[in-house]
């Protein structure tokens, strides 16, 4: 079991969050906070630091980034969903900030224009979550485990992925349609 603290009244706040690693990873480094479009934010967060890190990692190095935020990201996810007792507080924005680098790797270089439509399937898909997007979503939401009580690591975990993977969803939805459009222009 884990000896994380439950509290119903875990209001998020900058301090809140940048009081442990993984409350700052999981909220986007602050981008989470936003009042509004929560998950918007952390795209966009995603997509600035993707282009800055272009100046300094190869797509080698955004690779193992990519993979190993994936991997890293299930147990943050799910970790800091445990200390605020929900299953998916719309404040932890790692999952979008990892699936939207995925899109990134993939597409660029391209131009922006490209980058945009890219930025706006992403988001389509995960606001809306399409298809098996929702199916994916809400199956995990309801085989999470009650927050209420501690959780296993093994739960912890489940829950991350569950967080994770409709993100993941949303990215191969993107880049099906990205693939589309590029053969299109192509023709």
């Amino acid at each position: 079991m884990t000896n994380v603290e439950h509290s119903a009244e875990v209001k998020p706040n900058l301090k809140w969050v940048f009081q442990t690693a993984s409350r700052t990873i999981a909220f986007g480094f602050g981008s989470g906070l936003s009042p509004i479009a929560p998950g918007t934010a952390g795209t966009l967060w995603a997509w600035a630091a993707f282009l800055i890190g272009e100046y300094f990692f190869s797509t080698a190095d955004f690779i193992w980034i990519i993979g190993g935020g994936i991997l890293l990201g299930c147990w943050i996810c799910g970790h800091v969903s445990e200390e605020l007792g929900k299953k998916d507080f719309g404040g932890i924005v790692w999952d979008e900030i990892v699936a939207f680098w995925l899109v990134l790797i993939f597409i660029m270089p391209t131009t922006i224009w490209m980058q945009i439509i890219a930025f706006a399937l992403f988001r389509y898909f995960d606001a809306m979550k399409p298809g098996p997007i929702g199916i994916i979503d809400r199956h995990f939401k309801n085989t999470a485990s009650d927050t209420t009580q501690h959780s296993s690591y093994l739960q912890i975990l489940w829950r991350g992925f569950g967080i994770v993977i409709d993100d993941l969803a949303a990215a191969f939805c993107t880049l099906l349609v990205m693939a589309l459009i590029q053969f299109l222009i192509k023709s």
